[in-house]
């Protein structure tokens, strides 16, 4: 599990890797969310495309990063989700607080 924060003008990009799970979301959570309180970007992206694994914590940390962006007009992109956890996003219905995206932008 691992989250590398990108920022570039009014955007961060979180890309994300390995296995979310109750442990290693509340790790994530924490390094985005503090990203994003310092420079409140525009555009939060959350990159899926390392991501082998997640189970519903993973469905939560997009809902919590959109709250917190959401709060002060901000947008979330979810992009490169594998098929089988983009397959996970669609049933959550997260298609309606963020796009998802498949490849690069």
């Amino acid at each position: 599990m691992s989250v590398l924060i990108k920022q570039e003008d009014k955007r961060i990009t979180a890309v994300l890797e390995g296995e979310i799970d109750h442990h290693s979301a509340a790790q994530m959570r924490r390094e985005i969310d503090e990203a994003v309180g310092q420079s409140q970007p525009e555009t939060l992206v959350l990159d899926f495309g390392g991501v082998t694994f997640m189970d519903s914590s993973g469905i939560g940390l997009v809902m919590g990063r959109y709250r917190l962006v959401h709060e002060y007009g901000g947008l979330v992109r979810v992009q490169n989700p594998p098929p089988h956890i983009r397959k996970v996003m669609k049933v959550a219905g997260l298609e309606t607080i963020a796009s998802i995206e498949s490849g690069g932008m």
